[in-house]
């Protein structure tokens, strides 16, 4: 069984937003498409408290896409964006969101960054996706949204490494491409198994 899942396209990772995303809202006409042939559809929302740890602000000194090292590993700083409440980290207006069955909303621990849909930074504290989709016999994943080098990327390796069948679709993604991340986050892809797909392609498998 498929399910379509649609990663964090939301107001501040589209243009006009805090972080944006280059042609980020492109997806959305696209991502609208393929949810009307999807039995399943899940979203992502990223849901920072204000003063998130992975927030350049919240480090004296720092600036956005520094690195530092926090408990779990290095971590990119990012400008304050997704925080709870506020009009950014609002699912972008056009989105259609009818259809969706389950929201995951992750990076909401205060100390804990999270870009996959399945584990947060640590690789170790889970979202509860898994196991939903299990519940759900649901064996497939096809994933969209924002951004491919970042969420995108990691929500796939994670699904792939809990043995799911992952595919991207690449016309419904688009990257930040900080130094060379993007065409590093599909050679990733590639060699885990994930299969790199277009919309038309998705439309026929779903």
């Amino acid at each position: 069984m498929n399910a379509l899942l649609i990663v964090d396209v939301q107001n501040d990772f589209c243009p006009g937003g805090a972080l944006p995303v280059p042609e980020g809202d492109q997806v959305v006409p696209v991502i609208n498409e393929l949810s009307a042939k999807f039995d399943h559809v899940i979203q992502t929302q990223d849901w920072h408290p204000a003063g998130h740890r992975s927030f350049a602000s919240s480090h004296d000194g720092k600036e956005p896409m520094d690195e530092i090292e926090m408990d779990y590993g290095m971590q990119t700083l990012w400008p304050d964006h997704c925080v709870q409440g506020t009009a950014g980290a609002d699912f972008h207006p056009d989105l259609t969101t009818t259809r969706t069955e389950m929201v995951i909303r992750k990076g909401f621990r205060p100390e804990i960054d999270s870009y996959s849909a399945f584990f947060e930074n640590d690789n170790e504290t889970p979202t509860g996706l898994t196991g939903y989709l299990r519940e759900r016999d649901i064996d497939t994943l096809f994933i969209v949204g924002l951004a491919a080098d970042f969420c995108v990327k990691w929500s796939a390796l994670d699904g792939s490494k809990q043995g799911f069948g992952v595919y991207v679709v690449e016309d419904a993604t688009r990257g930040i491409d900080a130094n060379g991340s993007l065409a590093a986050a599909w050679d990733e892809m590639n060699a885990a198994g994930v299969q790199i797909i277009s919309s038309d392609a998705a439309k026929t498998l779903a």
